[in-house]
């Protein structure tokens, strides 16, 4: 067991439930706009593969999708012994509509957290590594971290297949956010 528990809370600072609110929204933003641009790819694009960590746009998008369904599961004291089936996906369409009913479900689990709830040392086994422990908020930022590594290899591979790029950094986030805020 790998219990890191007590050296995470000494040396950093812990996540405040609004801030947790605003990196998930912040995700989910991310996602629909990796997953708009995926959206304008030809079938066969979406599927071809390219060489990557996980082949095809579709297999990047849809391990991204993955570990968020699994992490969710974790943060709720489960721990699935696999990923969903990525071939479940045979086009952008059923993607995004398990995604878009995963991301309801994520979505209402962030804005249900308390400082207590972020604070609480979660136990979970993971696919390959073994069971580990540490604070909720770590793994919670974990997860937004891993999708934003992802969503740069389907950067990356949009503009190998010659389509537009998509631009999902946070602070391109902040700024569209504080435009449709009026600020």
């Amino acid at each position: 067991r790998n219990d890191n528990r007590n050296l995470a809370l000494q040396v950093e600072r812990k996540m405040t439930p609004q801030e947790m609110r605003a990196l998930y929204d912040y995700n989910a933003w991310a996602n629909h706009r990796a997953l708009e641009a995926a959206s304008k790819l030809t079938a066969e694009q979406f599927v071809q593969p390219m060489g990557s960590s996980f082949g095809s746009v579709r297999d990047t998008l849809a391990h991204i999708f993955g570990a968020e369904w699994i992490w969710l599961e974790r943060f709720q004291g489960r721990s699935p012994a696999s990923l969903p089936d990525t071939t479940q996906f045979k086009d952008i369409a059923s993607l995004k509509e398990r995604w878009d009913e995963h991301e309801a479900r994520l979505l209402s689990f962030v804005r249900a957290l308390t400082q207590s709830d972020l604070d609480r040392t979660m136990e979970y086994k993971t696919l390959k590594f073994g069971v580990y422990s540490n604070p909720l908020w770590q793994s919670m930022q974990h997860v937004v971290n891993h999708g934003s590594y992802h969503r740069g290899q389907v950067t990356t591979l949009l503009r190998q297949l010659g389509a537009q790029p998509i631009l999902t950094d946070l602070m391109h986030f902040y700024r569209e956010r504080a435009t449709a805020a009026g600020a």
